[in-house]
């Protein structure tokens, strides 16, 4: 464990640190100032940045393929990804290089092996045998287009046609071509089928692109090879016999209108594809997609069954891509046995169970659904309290349509975490589940015709899309800003409750220069004091310029883009609306976006902002607390030249005056016989400009009744950078001129918390701390009323601290250390159930609002300080507290921007987090902002990465890759390691079925099937080697030569198995031949031993 001293730390970051960067060091923490020791365990070895699962449906599918031995499922898509799908939690995505659209898909049945086609005319064989599956081999094609590839049951070779007809052979142990072809490139001229024979190997069907001017789209077998059926683009089926080619046995029109005198159906459109599955039981399934009548204009795609005399047709939400029946057994000359068919959706995935009557789909365990709406946001938590999943699981359950399938999900292959302990956390690592879903748009009025249309010209999409979320876990307080610039507030309950009209208030923001003088000497009316029960009463409606939806001169004034509902609202268990916030127009104009919003349940406050201000809202008094422009924020001490407004048309006296206005509690009643005083005395609020000096009784609260301080500049961080650096802002609105957008400076960060609003504080106190675009963080204090019953009649004061810090760029993220250097939580409030009975009530009375909770800087002696830590686009700041000295910078990037900066946990430590729009993705120390990790990532290619992508604590990251998907990284070095063990296997050994029996009589008689020796026919010694120029062969990262080392490449071991064979049959010739001339050489040397003696005996007699 290495300690840093902070008066040292940055002259310590590294060895390879330049000098140029220590003198800057050692100028910012001058000899004498003393820090406390922060001891800092996270090292750059504990960072290592790696992607881990995809979750969602595949984007822009393509193909499918099944293996029904293994139970897995297998989509490509148009991009080039690969989509492995098995039982819960085993889930695994591929990519191909090049990129090209997957065309089709073939399994290996039951040999962990998958060959794709790609558009690019491209074979590639997948190894499924490991946790991530590899290319062994690739075949290129180079003088012809791949169109259809076939694999029959337990077979090693390939079909593979292309565009010019020809039919060509590759052996998928080697992954080579045969020197077999066949050409019908004068009879075909286009093949897109190919099938053969269940009964009779012998033979292949070939479907033809031209039948009699009717083109085939598919051709699928009987069981007993004796008919095939055809589908054609005139919507019809033909069954054809093989003994009579020469006509169709029988034609179908499954969707034509029978017309009388004998006359032929209408046309139908095209039957892409059509399946012929046969049972023993009963009658054979005929299942087909397309084939409807012309006529039926703005129906949804179909997907037809037939069984016997009835005919299903079962309507689908998207257009099919595809689809496949799965049957009981892998062998095409047995009796089928279906029982489901898996459809391939554009941008769904269903299972039909063909087993039960109505054909009802199974529920779906994968989480498919994420872009049921379109996804605009994305928050990413852990380590949330243990009781929040179960609670969101039991009223989530209660949402899930009825109607489902009996039966367990079929797909069902694979195995997770077999033979290893994985602890749950290592479990939420590699799985996603849909919990619960909360539709925001229940509490609006849709719109039924065009002169009910909402008021939503801000936005070209759809207006109730959500843009921020801000949740508290432990109090389960949900918070959402909606691109209509509203903001919904969400209670979680487990009661369902009838909501007899929905609190709403409306907030009348904008930023603008006044040129009305206000008379001296009148102040703000003092905030009413609500009385009795939990929440305000209603207020009865009096006159108020909110009520208008129009100005004087015509133009749209008061109102808000949407419309709340004012009727009883049944709400379920599990989140419920406790207030609606809009933005109304003003003078014309739309309310600007919404572009930062935070939530604190132990305060009962939210707080959101744009680019024309801040508005602070206590939901629990459901009142307006502050409403001021950026500009109002800074008072007198504003570091910025503000370059006026770009003209505009006239407007109201009071159009530039702002104005909160509630719609059923709030403080319409409070402003209705004093608005001219209200915009007298409020008129310096709202109306500042460059150079103008704001008294202190004009920089207060519209509600608060006690006088706020005035706002000032420290010294010693008076505004030093360059007007150029501090101007980094983009607007979030499209409405804004070009002229705005220079001058406006929105809300970009919120944070509330505890600790030193000001230098001279000596205990840290609630405030809100605010960062803007400009780059600018400015604290506002809190004086929160005590608990219980006296915070709903006790109103808040807010006032501005004039603390003011300053960064380069706009501000992203604020978060506090102790000085320990662990991370400062805000106050939160635990949950607890709210719709409880009227006698639960009275007896929890004193428990009805719990204390604020204490953060671990309040409990520190007045000695101990805090630090700040702040991250901007372009730099990191860690403040000391409260003497405002800043004691640690970075500059993170220069030539790009940070997107998304999370202050995260990770192994017992903390650190800040930056994901940088040039691609990087960078780590800092906390708090001496040591550089641990900066590795390129991936680029900012769109909009949709930079909205979703998000941090959080154990080195997790996501982001929404696509439209529908949503892809894990992390960035542990532990999770790096152990990732190869949270993966589930893809590949598990199972025993193929038996084969069909032939039975005797067919064995007898020839009727069984006819098997064909492939290997003699399609060989390299029968039909000799192909021409190299047709196809190259490219080695995969697993390939034959990488095979020799690799356990688990399923095609090398079969071929090593087979090279071992032969070694040992040739060895063991070899031995026998040996042993042979070895017994050879024995009986010439027993006859050479036998001559010799004879010999010796002769000599001896001799003698």
């Amino acid at each position: 464990m290495r300690k840093f001293n902070i008066r040292k730390v940055l002259d310590g970051l590294t060895a390879g640190s330049s000098s140029a960067s220590q003198q800057q060091q050692q100028q910012q923490h001058p000899a004498g100032t003393r820090e406390p020791e922060i001891q800092e365990t996270l090292q750059s070895e504990h960072f290592q940045l790696c992607k881990t699962v995809r979750h969602g449906f595949p984007y822009q599918p393509s193909a499918l393929a099944f293996d029904p031995v293994q139970k897995i499922l297998a989509v490509g898509t148009q991009t080039g990804a690969l989509r492995l799908f098995g039982r819960p939690g085993v889930e695994c995505y591929c990519q191909h290089d090049s990129g090209a659209a997957v065309i089709q898909l073939q399994f290996l049945i039951n040999e962990g092996a998958l060959v794709s086609a790609l558009a690019d005319d491209t074979l590639h064989l997948w190894n499924l045998r490991q946790k991530r599956p590899a290319i062994l081999h690739s075949l290129k094609f180079c003088r012809e287009r791949v169109t259809f590839c076939h694999l029959p049951f337990q077979s090693k070779w390939l079909y593979v046609g292309t565009e010019r007809g020809n039919i060509h052979i590759v052996n998928v142990e080697s992954f080579t071509l045969s020197g077999y072809v066949i050409m019908w490139n004068k009879a075909i001229e286009l093949l897109f089928n190919i099938s053969d024979n269940p009964m009779d190997e012998g033979k292949v069907e070939f479907k033809k692109y031209i039948y009699l001017l009717n083109a085939i789209h598919s051709v699928a077998w009987h069981h007993e090879g004796k008919q095939f059926i055809c589908s054609h683009s005139d919507g019809t089926l033909t069954i054809w016999n093989v003994r009579s080619p020469a006509k169709p046995m029988q034609t179908i029109t499954p969707h034509g209108k029978q017309l009388k005198d004998g006359k032929k159906p209408e046309p139908c459109k095209p039957i892409l594809k059509v399946e012929f599955k046969t049972t023993r039981s009963g009658e054979p399934f005929i299942i087909l997609s397309g084939g409807l009548s012309y006529d039926t204009v703005g129906r949804r795609p179909c997907l037809t069954v037939m069984h016997g005399k009835s005919t299903a047709v079962l309507e689908m939400d998207y257009s099919i891509v595809d689809f496949l029946t799965l049957c009981e057994t892998p062998y095409p000359n047995d009796f089928q046995e279906p029982y489901a068919v898996v459809v391939l959706l554009e941008k769904d995935l269903v299972l039909i169970d063909l087993a039960q009557n109505g054909y009802p789909i199974f529920e779906n365990p994968y989480p498919l659904s994420i872009h049921e709406s379109p996804v605009t946001c994305c928050e990413y938590f852990a380590g949330c309290p243990g009781d929040l999943i179960p609670a969101l699981y039991s009223v989530g359950a209660r949402q899930k349509r009825q109607g489902y399938s009996k039966k367990e999900w079929p797909i069902n292959g694979g195995n997770w975490g077999l033979g290893v302990q994985i602890s749950n956390k290592c479990f939420f690592l590699v799985t996603l589940q849909v919990l619960y879903k909360l539709k925001t748009s229940k509490v609006f009025e849709k719109s039924r015709n065009k002169d009910d249309r909402p008021n939503t010209d801000i936005v070209d999409e759809d207006p109730y899309a959500i843009q921020i979320i801000s949740w508290c876990p432990e109090s389960r307080m949900l918070c959402i800003a909606g691109v209509s610039a509203h903001v919904i507030i969400y209670r979680f309950s487990k009661q369902e409750v009838i909501t007899e009209v929905i609190p709403m208030l409306e907030v009348r923001l904008l930023y603008e220069i006044n040129d009305v003088e206000s008379p001296e000497g009148e102040q703000a009316p003092p905030l009413p004091t609500p009385v009795g029960g939990a929440t305000p009463q209603p207020i009865p409606p009096q006159s108020h310029p909110s009520t208008s939806s129009s100005s004087s001169d015509g133009l749209r004034d008061n109102v808000p883009c949407l419309k709340v509902k004012n009727s009883p609202l049944k709400q379920s268990p599990g989140y419920q609306t406790e207030l609606v916030i809009q933005l109304v127009w003003v003078g014309g104009e739309p309310p600007q976006q919404i572009t930062s919003l935070a939530v604190n349940s132990s305060y009962g406050l939210v707080v959101f902002g744009n680019c024309n201000g801040i508005a602070m809202v206590d939901y629990l008094q459901k009142a307006v607390l502050l409403n001021l422009g950026t500009i109002e924020l800074y008072g007198s001490n504003d570091p910025y030249r503000r370059e006026p407004r770009s003209p505009r048309k006239s407007r109201q006296p009071s159009g530039g005056m702002l104005i909160v206005t509630s719609c059923m509690y709030g403080l319409s009643s409070l402003y209705s016989e004093s608005v001219k005083k209200l915009q007298s005395s409020l008129s310096g609020l709202c109306d500042i400009s460059e150079g103008t000096v704001v008294p202190e009784d004009r920089c207060k609260s519209p509600t608060s009744a006690k006088m706020s301080r005035k706002l000032s500049l420290p010294t010693d961080l008076k505004p030093d950078l360059d007007i150029k650096d501090n101007s980094f802002s983009r607007s979030r609105s499209s409405s804004v001129t070009s002229i705005d957008k220079e001058s406006r400076e929105a809300i970009s960060a919120l944070h509330f918390c505890e600790t030193f609003t000001r230098k001279a504080d000596s205990s840290p106190s609630p405030c809100l701390w605010v960062g803007t675009t400009l780059g600018t963080v400015l604290v506002i204090a809190l004086n929160l009323p005590p608990g219980g019953e006296q915070r709903l009649l006790q109103p808040v004061i807010v006032s501005p601290s004039g603390t003011i810090l300053r960064l380069k760029g706009a501000i992203l993220r604020m978060a506090f250390l102790d000085t320990t250097g662990c991370l400062v939580p805000p106050a939160y409030e635990s949950w607890r159930e709210h719709n409880v009975p009227e006698e639960k009530d009275e007896k929890e009375k004193l428990k009805k609002r719990r204390p604020v909770s204490v953060s671990p800087s309040s409990s520190q002696e007045i000695s101990e300080n805090q630090y700040a830590v702040i991250c901007s686009e372009k730099q990191a700041k860690v403040i000391s507290l409260p003497t405002q000295n800043c004691a640690y910078k970075q500059n993170i990037t220069e030539t790009s921007f940070v997107l998304r900066g999370d202050i995260v946990a990770l192994s017992n430590s903390i650190c800040l987090a930056c994901f940088c729009a040039n691609g990087h993705i960078m780590t800092f120390s906390l708090p001496s902002l040591r550089p641990l990790l900066d590795v390129y990532y991936l680029p900012l290619t769109n909009m949709r990465i930079a909205r979703t992508f998000c941090f959080t604590n154990n080195g997790q990251a996501l982001y929404l890759v696509s439209p529908t998907e949503i892809q894990r990284l992390t960035y542990s070095q532990e999770t790096c390691e152990n990732l190869q063990e949270m993966l589930g296997e893809l590949f598990t050994p199972v025993e193929a079925p038996e084969a069909p029996n032939r039975g005797f009589f067919k064995g007898l008689f020839g009727g069984g099937a006819q098997s064909l020796d492939r290997e003699e026919l399609f060989g390299e010694s029968s039909s000799g080697k192909a021409s190299r120029s047709l196809a190259q062969h490219i080695p995969g990262p697993g390939g034959i030569e990488g095979v020799k080392g690799a356990a688990s490449g399923v095609v090398g071991e079969l071929a090593r198995a087979r090279l071992a064979l032969d070694e040992r049959g040739q060895k063991l010739g070899d031995l026998e031949e040996r042993t042979a001339a070895m017994l050879s050489s024995a009986d010439s040397f027993s006859k050479h031993a036998h001559e010799v003696c004879l010999s010796n005996k002769y000599l001896n007699k001799i003698a």
